[in-house]
């Protein structure tokens, strides 16, 4: 067997985008500057619900201001669309108009777009814009807007609900709980959180008039789906007329997936003032102005068999989804229901979905995007049912585990699981977290006057289900080789994951090969970055693309090697008969006579309609300090099934990036609207909490793979997975430790060292009467 090429695929490459980043040379949208750019800021409601008349003559005669736009400027744009609708029983939701009309819907809803010859200029106009606002009844939460007397959000749905739907048998799992020997339930709140994006979203876009085309430079997650919502829904053009360019990105989660407002609202405003208009979020619009992540709040049961064999589970679900419908917000609780089963053997299953309408921000996909709300959901549910059987948490879900023998396995919500040993990665991650020895942990806490806790996540996922994605590998003049795909990196590491691909087919290094995205120019397709797609679609379409320019490559060598294909091999960067000194190099190949662009290049495109199932186990052990509800994250372990890892070194860099994210959401973060007038408390760092550096602990990691026999390639994707495995293992630890020590077994996210402690005084003062 030939020895693994340094730079391909399996080995742990340097990401080769950091060196330019590292020294300032990344480019962001907000760098971009044409001359004689004008500057626009949004004018936003301080309503969480109210109407309003507005007046902006005094504002428009002020210096330096040369456009303000209110609904009726731009009454004829489309509202932005909601992708995302039943094939049974579909729904209608109401208009995301881009400016609101009359009336607000949430604090930060737009009323009006300022554009001026510089930043001052435009925060003197947004001041000096008269509205006249009545203020009207609001609701936020949930479970606030489905009580019979709450406000109503739109009239157009009663109740504030938008769907109200079940997945599953509920008939067979209410008999099923009539026979249960006993019942596990938990009431759980998945809180609502903000994407906490290094880079706020920025734009800007250009006017040519002679072409009567507009070019929009944006953050965004893909530029493709983008350019086409925003001509075909919204403006209303053909797609020729508009250019999108996505440069460095810093940062998504999903919440730069979708098109927003202030985009359609530049493109307006270039096209008026045939002017180039910059606009950017400060940190504060980011909290009223882009889409928000999570916000569930679910009861579920599990049947039990005396054995501890789980017979039936039934869930009800309900999700907020803010004041309007973001792009795919109403699939999040639906499509992840579909994964609450978990990694179990559980034949019967039913769940209730619904979703509601509250004076809140919208809620749409953030990383995970569902999945974790059912991880969080299925792994809570497991502990509770191993406490009411006096069972361990291991031996639960061991009993309970989806056998190998199994594999494939259709689960009660239709999801095909196709490989993976469940049970031995939970084995393995015991081992490194030393499990069997927690209890003298435990007694060595306690003598310190702590409180230690140790609990676990066995999770599943899918992803790799965006669609189709195409990547055109092309042979450069020099030798080099250059990728062209609609993928879009926001931090994961694209460049070097791609260039590792083909590394491994062509034997270059990395600086040789160059990754092309974010251009509807250049790029003739694409479907942008989300629900940990690019490697398990992109990456096999490169894969492909790049097999297919290396049997064209071969082709053209055999006349200057005079020599048949299948003697040919390649390897670095020059084909070769096999086993001679005989070559010709990529460059020369590329100006041999009849060596034209299809010649040079191989494309591929591919889509995976049953999608892949990551999945692992993660280990927290906490220390809680009783006297202050502090709490300490001393060890985590991690062992996943990602089926085939690319690059070790990206992979742990996107697993602790999302493991760190959940360890935020289970212990600090939490969006917060006052119940009085629907107003945010948490709308800066001050008020709303992030994890830092001493908030991660120091991340045992190691795979456990078992290929997918769905994937060509045999990965199962990885983006999102720390994010999915985190919240329930800390959850758990801490719920485990106040078991242990105060029979306390419940306590919802965030677990703040407020909330503990209260869990701990209330315990002691029920104990104490």
């Amino acid at each position: 067997m030939a020895a693994p090429i340094k730079f391909g695929v399996g080995q742990s490459v340097l990401r080769k985008e950091d060196d330019a980043l590292i020294r300032g040379k990344g480019r962001y949208t907000d760098d971009t500057a044409p001359q004689a750019a004008l500057h626009a800021l949004v004018l936003r409601s301080p309503h969480a619900h109210a109407t309003y008349t507005i007046d902006v003559a005094r504002a428009q005669a002020l210096p330096g201001v040369a456009l303000i736009l209110t609904a009726e400027d731009v009454k004829d744009l489309g509202g932005l669309p909601c992708l995302f609708n039943f094939e049974v029983d579909p729904f209608t939701g109401p208009p995301y108009p881009i400016l609101a009309s009359g009336e607000v819907r949430h604090v930060g809803d737009a009323v009006a777009f300022v554009v001026a010859d510089t930043i001052d200029h435009a925060r003197d106009a947004i001041e000096a814009i008269e509205v006249n606002w009545t203020p009207l009844p609001s609701v936020t939460g949930s479970i606030n807007a489905l009580k019979p007397d709450a406000p109503q959000v739109w009239p157009s749905h009663p109740g504030n609900i938008l769907y109200d739907v079940p997945i599953g048998d509920k008939k067979a799992t209410d008999e099923a709980f009539a026979k249960a020997h006993a019942i596990a339930e938990i009431s759980i709140v998945n809180p609502r959180v903000v994407a906490s994006f290094m880079e706020t979203r920025a734009a800007v876009c250009e006017y040519d008039a002679k072409r009567d085309h507009l070019t929009l430079t944006v953050g965004s997650q893909g530029s493709h789906r983008l350019r086409d919502i925003l001509c075909q829904n919204v403006l209303n053009i053909p797609v020729e007329k508009m250019r999108v360019i996505c440069p460095d990105v810093g940062g998504g989660f999903g919440t730069k997936l979708f098109p927003y407002r202030e985009y359609a609202l530049l493109a307006v405003a270039a096209r008026r003032l045939k002017k180039p208009v910059r606009w950017a979020a400060d940190r504060s619009e980011h909290f009223i102005g882009d889409a928000q992540g999570r916000d569930n709040i679910t009861t579920a049961r599990m049947a039990l068999a005396e054995d501890g064999k789980f017979l039936a589970m039934d869930v009800d679900l309900v999700s907020d989804m803010g004041a309007y419908l973001s792009t795919f917000g109403p699939y999040i609780p639906h499509g992840g229901a579909g994964m609450l089963p978990g990694l179990y053997d559980i034949q019967t299953f039913h769940c209730r979905v619904r979703t509601v309408f509250t004076h809140s921000v919208p809620v749409d996909a953030y990383r995970g995007a569902g999945r974790p709300e059912a991880a969080y959901v299925i792994e809570r549910l497991v502990d509770a049912a191993a406490r009411k059987l006096g069972m361990t948490p291991d031996a639960i879900r061991k009993k309970n585990f989806i056998q190998p023998r199994q594999l494939p396995y259709k689960t009660a919500t239709g999801k095909v699981y196709d490989s993976g040993d469940f049970a031995a990665h939970m084995k393995r991650a015991m081992e490194a977290a030393d499990w069997k020895d927690f209890p003298k942990r435990a007694k060595a806490a306690r003598k310190a006057g702590l409180v230690r806790g140790i609990g676990m996540s066995s999770y599943v996922e899918i992803c790799g289900t965006m669609g189709e994605e195409t990547a055109n590998v092309r042979l450069d003049p020099n030798g080099d080789v250059t990728i062209l795909i609609g993928t879009q990196s926001s931090g994961q590491g694209h460049q070097t994951a791609y260039a590792q691909i083909v590394a491994d087919q062509f034997g270059l290094p990395p600086e040789r090969i160059h990754i092309h995205q974010g251009d509807t120019d250049e790029i003739a397709t694409g479907l942008g970055t989300g629900g940990s797609s690019s490697i398990p679609s992109g990456g096999v379409s490169v894969d492909r693309a790049t097999r297919e320019l290396g049997k064209k490559l071969k082709e053209l060598a055999t006349e200057a090697l005079e020599t048949g294909v299948g003697d040919l091999e390649i390897a670095g960067g020059v084909v070769r008969v096999a086993g001679t000194d005989r070559s010709i190099g990529f460059a020369d190949l590329a100006k041999r006579p009849g060596a034209d662009p299809k010649k040079l290049t191989g494309s591929a495109t591919f889509s995976s309609a049953e999608g892949t199932y990551p999945n692992g186990t993660h280990i927290a052990e906490v220390e809680i300090d009783p006297a202050t509800g502090i709490i300490r994250i001393v060890n985590y372990v991690i062992v996943d099934d990602f089926g085939v890892t690319l690059n070790p070194l990206l992979l742990e860099g996107q697993v602790h990036g999302g493991v760190v994210q959940g360890i935020g959401q289970a212990l600090m973060e939490q969006v917060l609207y006052s119940p009085s007038d629907g107003q945010l408390m948490t709308g800066t760092y001050m008020d709303y909490a992030l994890p830092r550096a001493a908030d991660g602990p120091s991340i045992h990691f190691e795979t456990h793979n078992i290929p997918c026999k769905t994937n060509p390639m045999g990965v199962k994707g990885a983006g999102e997975a720390g994010a999915i495995g985190s919240c329930p293992a800390v959850v758990n630890a801490i719920i485990d430790g106040l078991w242990r020590e105060y029979k306390i077994e419940h306590i919802d996210m965030p677990a703040t060292p407020e909330r503990v402690w209260i869990a701990i005084r209330e315990h002691q003062r029920q104990h104490s009467l």
